[in-house]
């Protein structure tokens, strides 16, 4: 009984001298740590606070999606020809059906086959050489806004702050500039494509009265691959897109607003601690989101059990946005997290591990209204090292 109250003191030790760091603005500051194996809380602070997540966002959004619809998940994406092809030319249209997909042609991971060039070499196949009609992008299924309201218009240029539609192309970016219309550049690269390839496209309205012809699909990647780079990299076009496929799937419409409302109610569901909690989207950018340390908790403790989840959070001092943070302790590769921030916020939600990295414990770190980034890091840092470091790495029990 000694020892454990001996880490119980050291528990609320290190939380007293986190809360009282100059650098930590208490009152803005949320934390907790929870034992998973025990089923206990070993350190917390302002559990119930409601503060602004950042891109802690991310690791709600793809929880809700992979206990939805699995690791396995793919999203398809039909092409169509809306006419009949006669001596070489399609007498109609070329019909791309958007499935929302935020991976087509990026250039991150994870990458699939070129969709212009699938498209293309299936028209070679039926010895197509010209093609009457247009070229028609259909994103009915995922309707607009692609920008959320709830974001500041100065994120809005920005490659990160890009909107996400119904069809997303080469990350709906160019360099570090956000695009406006990636089906327009799509169509305009698939017209060079086929035409580069000796196939014309004349442009002619033609109505296909409802008639189509599968010519063929682009399959992404298993949505688990699609989760890890988003989580690794922060990816808030892969995290809009994730949230607007649960409004999709389970709700009304493929929106970002179905999405979370759909999102609030899976949790809500499944007894996590709603009070206070605001969805509004699924990457973090809005700062009219609003999470609790508890809420947090509650969906990483759920998600521990599941094989793929704990996977997709970088390792501290060693991948994504987590490679410097721990680096060269002994906690180094021994914690894998998620980080948030924004102006004056900085976040952190995951897991210990053990030397299976399975998670051991819960740990979330919220800081809203703080001033000094890296010396709020800092305490982070030493939060854990105390907590979770020799000797307090394996906790003793009780017998």
């Amino acid at each position: 009984m000694l020892a454990v109250l001996t880490l119980a003191a050291a528990y609320a030790d290190a939380i007293g001298d986190f809360t009282s760091s100059r650098a930590i603005n208490a009152p803005q500051a949320a934390v907790l740590i929870y034992d998973l194996k025990n089923d206990r809380e070993i350190a917390s602070h302002n559990l119930d606070k409601p503060l602004i997540p950042a891109s802690i966002m991310k690791a709600v959004t793809t929880a809700t999606l992979l206990e939805k619809v699995g690791a396995g998940y793919r999203y398809v994406t039909p092409v169509y020809m809306t006419g009949r092809i006669d001596d070489g030319t399609l007498d109609g249209n070329i019909l791309v059906e958007a499935s929302g997909d935020p991976s087509i042609n990026t250039s991150n991971t994870p990458q699939t086959p070129d969709f212009i060039t699938e498209i293309v070499d299936a028209l070679k196949a039926l010895k197509v050489t010209a093609i009457k009609g247009r070229i028609i992008v259909d994103e009915s299924r995922f309707p607009g806004p692609a920008i959320n309201p709830q974001w500041s218009p100065g994120d809005l240029p920005h490659a990160y702050g890009t909107g996400t539609h119904g069809f997303n192309f080469e990350d709906n970016s160019s360099g570090r500039r956000s695009v406006a219309d990636p089906a327009g550049v799509f169509r305009t690269r698939l017209t060079s494509a086929l035409r580069n390839a000796g196939i014309q496209v004349g442009g002619a309205q033609i109505d296909d009265h409802g008639r189509k012809h599968l010519l063929g699909e682009h399959r992404s990647a298993p949505v688990d691959e699609i989760m890890r780079s988003c989580m690794m990299r922060s990816d808030n076009q892969f995290a809009e897109a994730m949230l607007r496929l649960v409004g999709d799937k389970y709700g009304k419409t493929g929106t970002v607003e179905e999405g979370a409302r759909q999102e609030t109610e899976f949790w809500k569901h499944r007894d996590a601690s709603m009070q206070g909690v605001r969805i509004v989207d699924g990457s973090g950018l809005s700062r009219s989101n609003r999470v609790t340390a508890r809420f947090m908790g509650d969906v990483l403790g759920r998600m521990a059990r599941n094989p793929y989840y704990a996977s997709f959070f970088p390792l501290a001092g060693a991948e994504g946005t987590l490679k410097k943070f721990l680096a060269d302790t002994e906690l180094a590769e021994w914690v894998a997290m998620k980080t948030g921030s924004m102006k004056g916020i900085q976040c952190y939600a995951g897991y210990k591990l053990d030397e299976d990295y399975a998670p051991t414990h819960v740990v979330v770190v919220i800081m809203n209204e703080m001033s000094d980034r890296a010396a709020a890091r800092a305490q982070v840092e030493k939060l854990l090292l105390a907590t979770f470091g020799s000797p307090a790495a394996e906790p003793q029990t009780d017998n």
